[in-house]
C-alpha cells in the first residue's frame, strides 16, 4: 500500500479538460507515483479525455492502473435521493 504522499488525487468538474492535463503533469514532476483522477455523472468522459490525452500526448510513461466505477446517492433539494455515476481512474508511472 502506498503513503499518501506518493499519490493524489483530482477531482475533475467543469472546467475545461487541458486544465486537468496539466493538473496531472505537475502532480507528476513531483516525487509521486501515482494520481487518481475522480469524477461524477456528466464529469465521467472529461476524466477520461483528461486521461489519455496526458497518457497519449505529453507522458507516454503513464499507464493506467486501475479504473473504479460505481454508483453514489446523493440527496437533492427535495430531500429525495439521486443515484449518479462515478469513476476513478489511477495512473501511475512504469
Amino acid at each position: 500500500m502506498e503513503n499518501k504522499e506518493d499519490s493524489a488525487v483530482i477531482f475533475i468538474g467543469d472546467k475545461p479538460v487541458m486544465n486537468y492535463v496539466l493538473a496531472v503533469m505537475t502532480q507528476f514532476n513531483k516525487p509521486i507515483t501515482s494520481v487518481t483522477l475522480k469524477a461524477r455523472g456528466r464529469s465521467i468522459s472529461r476524466a477520461v479525455d483528461a486521461a489519455e490525452i496526458t497518457r497519449n500526448r505529453f507522458m507516454q510513461n503513464l499507464k493506467v492502473e486501475s479504473i473504479t466505477i460505481g454508483t453514489e446517492a446523493i440527496p437533492n433539494e427535495d430531500g429525495k435521493t439521486v443515484n449518479v455515476s462515478s469513476m476513478e481512474i489511477v495512473l501511475a508511472k512504469q
